[in-house]
């Protein structure tokens, strides 16, 4: 910490108290505010503060703070921090609690459902510099966060779109046309070999420490995670290491779907890809390029109503704890001729 700033309790530069209200309390339509311990804001007929807050759940998994001015209602078991120190930017002491947000959980008592107490929240030690800077803090972070807000709201319009180009290209068809495209599954449209459907290696095949600065490239989720493949961490092994291992090569065209972590992203190798493995996250289709386009599956598995129900179903919700290969073999796919395939792809790109 530079020699400019100070450590102060937090208890020394704002009010803090919890609420009087019950869950009962809440109504639909309520005139104010009010916090409680989940994310939604609810509604209540009283406020019991009129003034600009900080207001943090006071037991739970996550103690996130949200930024508040104007009269509101507060739960028994949630936090206001109000009534602030000269010294403090409000929005400072916010974007403050949002970067130490391992620590309420860290401090938290009990062994089902953690809980903080007052002393939590008087004893945490804030890092505090002169005012001004504080103010030049937030107007940089403030127009970051906006920036990231405007980025992803325009990311899941393009993705509405697709979704939206993608299908109205279906429902252009005639249902006469639509008959004599085949129902099958990815497996079915893999290329006809062994190995056309793989995950990298597991377990003792590659080790962490078999990695080195340079070599052959290893993918992972970082490079699928947008949609679109792109180049992220860089990750290598020996060509010796490659020659045990490159049954797992990708090839250009090949389909990756993220199966570990983040799952369900979808991204097509480009032309110009070097030697190159996958690890054990990704599941690499080589398809069949009698019966099928890369560019066709990549948007059937992120937009077509079907993929998507199918994979709601089986794994049992959107967020996905994990894919496995057998369930992607498994997907089905209303596949149309490759000229239509193509038809289809430059609809969703318009």
């Amino acid at each position: 910490m530079r020699n400019d700033w100070q450590i102060i309790p937090m208890g020394q530069l704002c009010s803090i108290s919890s609420g009087k209200s019950d869950t009962q309390d809440a109504v639909e339509e309520g005139a104010y505010a009010f916090f409680d311990r989940s994310r939604i804001i609810k509604r209540s007929s009283r406020y019991l503060y009129d003034c600009e807050a900080l207001i943090i759940p006071g037991e739970g998994k996550e103690f996130l703070p949200k930024h508040f001015v104007g009269k509101f209602d507060l739960h028994q078991r949630a936090y206001a921090l109000f009534d602030f120190s000269p010294q403090i930017e409000v929005k400072f002491l916010y974007h403050f609690l949002n970067y130490l947000c391992d620590y309420f959980p860290r401090v938290a008592v009990g062994a089902t459902v953690k809980s903080l107490r007052l002393r939590h929240f008087e004893q945490l030690p804030v890092s505090l510099t002169t005012l001004s800077e504080q103010q030049r803090i937030v107007g940089i972070l403030d127009e970051a966060f906006a920036g990231i807000a405007t980025a992803k709201a325009n990311a899941e319009k393009n993705l509405q779109n697709a979704r939206a180009l993608f299908s109205s290209g279906f429902g252009g068809s005639t249902q006469s046309e639509q008959s004599c495209w085949a129902m099958t599954t990815v497996a079915e449209i893999a290329k006809p070999q062994k190995g056309s459907m793989r995950t990298g290696p597991f377990g003792s095949q590659l080790l962490h420490d078999e990695f080195v600065d340079e070599g052959i490239a290893v993918l992972g989720i970082d490079n699928a995670v947008a949609n679109e493949f792109r180049w992220g961490k860089n990750r290598f092994i020996t060509p010796e290491k490659y020659q045990q291992l490159q049954r797992y090569r990708v090839h250009p065209g090949d389909v990756l779907i993220t199966i570990m972590g983040t799952c369900g992203r979808c991204a097509i190798v480009p032309d110009d890809i070097p030697t190159t493995i996958n690890t054990k996250h990704l599941c690499c289709i080589t398809l069949n390029p009698n019966k099928c386009l890369p560019g066709y599956l990549h948007a059937y598995f992120l937009y077509h109503p079907l993929a998507q129900e199918f994979l709601a179903k089986r794994a049992k919700g959107a967020i996905m704890a994990g894919l496995n290969m057998g369930l992607i073999e498994e997907l089905p796919v209303l596949l149309p001729p490759l000229k239509r395939q193509s038809n289809l792809l430059m609809l969703s790109t318009l």
